[in-house]
């Protein structure tokens, strides 16, 4: 029998990405792996990454920027796994605002103004000739719910939301004005990171962890277990609203917003440093370097050498 191991793990709101976590946490997957996972919601990304950085938390499951910029500078922050490579986000506006030119001069929600939404709406808006700073103000309103809480007030224009908050807004009549996976196809959304000290210490408990995941993803992205899924998806997401809930979870499953295999393709990481210097958050003369963030070992030694060569 495999003795048990507690692990503490950190994120920002825990939403719709944490999807297979809870999958794994409410059908004993990581209870079979010998793990009791603590969670930490720290209420905003830059938080969770400061968790682990700080030996707050163990891991985290959050946008990776922050580990990206640490591990320039020659810290000890290292991504081991994604957790999503997808955007499944719209930018959701007020019914005055039509494109996004009319956001010229308006308040943007974000979560953060160094990772993550900030990130992607710079990179949308500057399609259309937008550029920050100066021609729009970024509005540190949130995590997506809190947007929507911002949006509804008036205390801002205009917000990236997942689904399916993109498509409650949408029915309320607030308007898509652009979707981040257009522009955006292919990025890690989020990812587990860790410092590298600690994950060194403890492999086998991040083996565990990771075999975990694998079989939690496989569930996540099988069409036949909505009985497992969408109850768990609409609990986190819409709460009483099975429909919007299940519009939901097909779209980012149909566009493979969970890899089954936790890895980060070379596109996506490309795209995510590229943004990264785009957004003045990371010099350009580290683009080469960055990528050395990913330790790939973690998941060789979770499933094998021979399916990563």
């Amino acid at each position: 029998m495999v003795s048990s191991r507690h692990l503490s793990l950190a994120g920002g709101a825990q939403g719709f990405n944490w999807l297979p976590v809870f999958v794994a946490e409410e059908h004993g997957i990581f209870a079979k792996h010998g793990l009791v996972i603590e969670y930490k919601k720290m209420g905003t990304v830059d938080k969770a990454t400061t968790a682990v950085l700080e030996g707050e938390a163990d891991l985290a499951i959050t946008p990776p920027e922050g580990a990206v910029s640490n591990f320039v500078k020659g810290g000890e922050l290292r991504v081991i796994a994604s957790n999503s490579n997808r955007l499944p986000m719209s930018l959701v506006a007020q019914p005055s605002i039509k494109t996004i030119r009319d956001l010229k001069g308006k308040k943007v929600g974000t979560s953060s103004l160094t990772e993550g939404t900030a990130i992607y709406t710079q990179m949308l808006l500057s399609k259309e000739g937008l550029r920050y700073p100066g021609d729009y103000e970024f509005e540190l309103a949130g995590i997506h719910t809190k947007r929507w809480e911002a949006l509804q007030a008036g205390e801002i224009e205009c917000a990236p939301q997942p689904a399916p908050w993109n498509f409650l807004a949408e029915r309320e009549g607030y308007n898509l004005i652009g979707e981040i996976n257009d522009v955006i196809p292919e990025i890690v959304f989020a990812a587990v990171i860790g410092r590298k000290s600690w994950l060194d210490g403890n492999r086998n408990v991040v083996a565990r962890f990771l075999k975990a995941l694998f079989e939690a993803y496989a569930i996540t992205n099988d069409p036949s277990r909505d009985d497992i899924t969408l109850p768990i998806f609409q609990r986190i997401t819409t709460k009483d609203d099975s429909e919007l809930a299940s519009r939901g979870l097909h779209y980012m499953r149909d566009m493979g917003m969970w890899p089954g295999d936790l890895s980060i393709p070379q596109a996506a990481m490309n795209a995510t440093v590229d943004l990264m210097i785009r957004a003045n958050l990371l010099d350009e003369a580290a683009r080469s370097s960055a990528a050395g963030v990913f330790e790939r070992s973690f998941l060789l030694g979770a499933v094998g050498w021979l399916k990563y060569v």
